[in-house]
Parts: structure tokens; sequence; C-alpha cells
């Protein structure tokens, strides 16, 4: 009888074209955690987590396979003369960070000028998304979302300030469950005039001093 010979893995059969693993690849990645972590991958409480994991990180890691500047093309130019801030604040986001790939848990603030053109605001939602549904570093993500609008819409000024509690340092580490991050990210006259920054912070609650940061001259 001929000998059964075991796939290799990444082989040409069972890698996409883009590089990323087939799925069988990622559920076998699961078992053998669950074997380094002690416990038994075949017995019936964990025999479906595998797949259930690989389901999963589809959901959470989705915005790697999206361009989140296809959600801001849709402007509207209609808008009646309006030139003050639009803001959309509390927008709850659920993210991993790369360093633990532990749940980031928080909420993220936008607020822009416009030039001449507005966006709707459930883009706005999706844009946070996009950058959440990756393996982040919460610095890196608020700037990314900042940059994002602003290059796409051209507006007067962005402001992002995202608000998070870290899982990797909440359950691990030094076990501080009451601990949340601040960061935020200026652009145009939300950096460069106090007013505007501080418009924007008084609007969310945020004192402008504690979190925006200096301006630039």
């Amino acid at each position: 009888m001929d000998k059964l010979v075991k796939p290799r893995r990444n082989s040409p059969e069972r890698t996409h074209a883009s590089g990323r693993p087939a799925r069988e690849d990622a559920e076998e990645a699961v078992r053998t955690l669950i074997r380094w972590a002690g416990d038994n991958p075949a017995r019936e409480g964990l025999v479906g987590t595998p797949a259930r994991v690989a389901r999963a990180y589809e959901e959470w890691f989705a915005g790697n396979f999206e361009d989140p500047r296809e959600y801001l093309k849709r402007t509207f130019e209609e808008v009646a003369g309006y030139d003050e801030i639009v803001l959309l604040r509390d927008i709850r986001f659920e993210s991993h960070c790369e360093h633990h790939m532990a749940p980031i848990i928080g909420r993220a603030h936008i607020g822009y000028l416009p030039r001449d053109r507005v966006v709707g605001i459930s883009k706005l939602v999706r844009l946070v998304e996009v950058y959440a549904k990756r393996l982040q570093v919460q610095e890196k993500m608020t700037a990314e979302i900042a940059k994002c609008l602003n290059s796409v819409l051209r507006p007067f000024g962005v402001g992002v300030i995202v608000e998070a509690a870290h899982e990797c340092m909440t359950t691990r580490g030094v076990h501080k469950p009451d601990v949340t991050m601040v960061t935020s990210y200026m652009l145009g006259s939300f950096r460069t005039r106090a007013e505007t920054r501080q418009e924007f912070l008084s609007a969310i609650n945020l004192r402008g001093r504690s979190h925006a940061g200096p301006a630039e001259p």
C-alpha cells in the first residue's frame, strides 16, 4: 500500500495567491496553541474550537482586506454653506493589540472642519472600524484615522481622539482594570488654532491642555 504523504505547510494547493495561509493551517495552529496551553484539542468541548477561532479571526481582522479610503469617496457639497465643525463622538470599537493580540476596547471621537464637502456620518464609523479590525497600536490607529480623513476630504482641519482599555494590561501583566489610554491626533486648524481645538475637546468633554498637546507654531 502506498505511503500516505502529508501535504507540506504553505504548499501551493493550500496557500492563497496573496500569501495568506489556508484555513486548514490556521485551524491547526489553534490546535497547537491549545496543546501548548496544556489542554487536549480532541476533547469534546474543544473539537470545534479551531474552526470557531478561524471564523472569529475573519471578523476581528477584516480591516486587513478593506481600503478605508473607499468609504470616504462619496461626499456631499449641498450643505447650505455650513462651515462649522462636524463631530461624531463615542464611536465604540473593538481592536486587538499587536504585541499580545489582546482586545483593545474603546471609543473614538472624530471631528473635522469641512472646506467644501462633507461625508456621511456612517462612513466615519466605517473608517474607524476598518482600522480597528487590524492588529493595532492605539497611537498608530489614531494617526491613521486622522490622516486618511484629511487626505480624502481635504478639510481645513481634522481632530481624532481615541480612549481605550487594553486587556494586555488589565487582564495580565500589571493587572490594572480601571486604566484607560487616551491618544489624539490633530491636523490643520485643529492643531494650529487653539480655539478650534478647544471647541472640539469641549464637545467631547475633554480638556484641551490634558490631551491635545501643544499647537505647532
